[in-house]
């Protein structure tokens, strides 16, 4: 079997596991040296694919294909499209940081910890670039495993309850799906006399009737469940708290996303008519998840599951931009996700600095900050003024477009979500004034050590991207607009398929122009029959 780029991508990290497993004991700057060598591979080549993306293409790019089960119809298919290119590059980023860091917070077992990480590193860039059903759902399980070892192994006092419970939550969801994916496959065998699991193909043999909306509530399960939505949620505070600060960092950075990104790469256009009928239950869910975890958020003593329900929040704006189903609104939600991973990854790592330094997350212990550690109160102020959706920074850009595409669908729902901003703003402050400002009391604060150069070198490229999102959302939004016009037009049969940066500039330019008109003036088209995305697909690859 020829593996091509996406197949070394996703195999490097697994392969630099097995060889770092013949280490001795005792050599950690050596194990963690060569995990960050290991991981710099995957980075390296998802930039090398950034750089030769045609945001132009709305298909699937750099497509590659062997048989692996053939009677089945199961083969190794791998391609991206702007949308799982994205979180494919957060994805690489997030992981080196993690294992840099890794030292101040693992004290023991560094070498099984390091290997945890790269595994989990294969099994999340798998289920992001698999486009066989089956394939997916092997890369979907594997990452439970390296995940149930970080937080049970590593975690808290209470971790073993934290990882039994994320992954049970887990599996409860995840078997209904893998029925769902046989009876898919099936399915195309009754259509087209032979059974496929190729994503492609179960396009074009869509499930029809009843039968959809319960292949669409057994994905929705397991999508809502990792999220994770309201009321499917409460696994999540748990296992942040109790995981390492590289766990709370790649949960919430990257494994959080996947069941947004399962909403949008399967549910959205596979189910196209329980998806009309079944979203708004879904905005409204998003919308109370929005409100619950903002107002949960703010009464928290521990800053950590603060920021753990912080995320219940926001990710409630990607499901209310899903839900919404227009392209302004899911142009955000996928903006948001990346953004998302980007301020809630580095408030993880900042909580973790002082809890290595106190052994206490407690809001009340801390006080006077930003005089004993001033750089470390400038790192946090970005981010959390990115976390609650300040103008100029990445978190503003994705709940700006989601809330104009929510008015759009709703305005009842984006009058709902607006709440959660105010929300947000009023806890992240809140905790904020608490930890840096007032008297510091120098027996428990007055000795504490600002970030040093390592901790800085974490941050530095959370916080330019943070910026840069903010200021220049412009080639992040290209790469991902015609994919997402792409998957509206599988999923509303060509309803809605609007460049986002149209309404975007309108709206911003405060042009009277409702989002509606800017989708009439600026609709672009894409493949509306499965048969023509994969002929261009085809095309496109003999390009590559």
């Amino acid at each position: 079997m020829a593996i091509d780029a996406l197949g070394w991508m996703v195999l490097a990290p697994a392969i630099g596991a097995l060889l770092l497993t013949t280490f001795p004991r005792g050599a950690g700057p050596a194990q963690r040296n060569f995990a960050l060598l290991v991981s710099a591979a995957p980075l390296a080549i998802a930039i090398q694919l950034w750089a030769r993306f045609d945001p132009a293409f709305g298909g699937f790019q750099f497509v590659e294909q062997a048989e692996w089960i053939p009677r089945f119809g199961i083969a190794w298919r791998l391609g991206v499209d702007g949308i799982s290119l994205l979180l494919v590059l957060l994805t690489v980023l997030l992981t080196p940081l993690v294992l840099f860091a890794a030292p101040q917070s693992i004290h023991q077992r560094l070498k099984g910890y390091l290997v945890a990480m790269l595994l989990l590193e294969t099994a999340m860039l798998g289920t992001l670039v698999a486009l066989d059903l089956v394939l997916f759902y092997v890369f979907w399980e594997l990452m439970l495993v390296p995940m149930f070892l970080i937080i049970g192994v590593w975690g808290g006092e209470r971790r073993v309850y934290a990882a039994l419970k994320f992954v049970l939550f887990t599996m409860v969801g995840s078997l209904p799906m893998l029925a769902a994916i046989l009876y898919l496959g099936l399915h195309h065998a009754d259509v087209a006399g032979a059974p496929s699991f190729a994503l492609t193909d179960l396009y074009a043999a869509r499930v029809v009737g009843t039968a959809q909306h319960w292949l669409f509530l057994a994905f929705s399960l397991a999508f809502a469940i990792k999220v994770p939505m309201w009321p499917l949620h409460t696994w999540l505070p748990d296992a942040h708290v109790e995981a390492p600060t590289g766990g709370s960092v790649i949960l919430a950075g990257v494994l959080l996303k996947m069941g947004t990104y399962g909403f949008v790469r399967f549910v959205l256009p596979l189910f196209p008519d329980a998806v009309a009928a079944w979203s708004p239950l879904i905005g409204v869910l998003a919308v109370i998840g929005i409100v619950y975890g903002a107002l949960v958020a703010m009464v928290q003593p521990d800053m950590k599951k603060l920021v753990a329900y912080s995320s219940v929040s926001h990710l409630g704006f990607v499901m209310l931009g899903i839900a919404s189903l227009n392209s302004v609104a899911l142009s955000g939600a996928v903006y948001q996700m990346v953004g998302h991973g980007l301020s809630t990854g580095a408030l993880f790592l900042l909580v973790g600095v002082v809890y290595e330094r106190r052994h206490t997350r407690l809001i009340s212990e801390y006080g006077g900050l930003w005089t004993q550690m001033p750089r470390y109160a400038v790192c946090f102020l970005v981010v959390m003024l990115a976390s609650v959706g300040l103008p100029g920074l990445s978190g503003f850009v994705g709940e700006f477009l989601i809330l104009i595409g929510a008015f759009e669908a709703s305005p009842w729902l984006a009058a709902g979500a607006v709440s959660g901003v105010v929300l947000g703003a009023a806890y992240m402050l809140r905790m904020y004034q608490r930890v840096m400002f007032g008297e510091i009391d120098e027996q428990k604060n007055g000795r504490l050590e600002d970030l040093h150069a390592g901790e800085l070198a974490v941050l530095a490229p959370l916080l330019v991207l943070i910026v840069v999102m903010g200021v220049y959302p412009k080639p992040f939004l290209g790469m991902i607009e015609t994919s997402v016009a792409e998957t509206l037009q599988l999923a509303t049969g060509g309803r809605e398929s609007v460049p986002v940066s149209d309404a975007f500039a309108a709206a911003c330019a405060g042009e009277t122009e409702t989002a509606a008109e800017a989708s009439a003036c600026g609709a672009s088209t894409s493949a509306a029959l499965a048969g023509e995305r994969e002929s261009a697909d085809l095309q496109h690859r003999g390009a590559h």
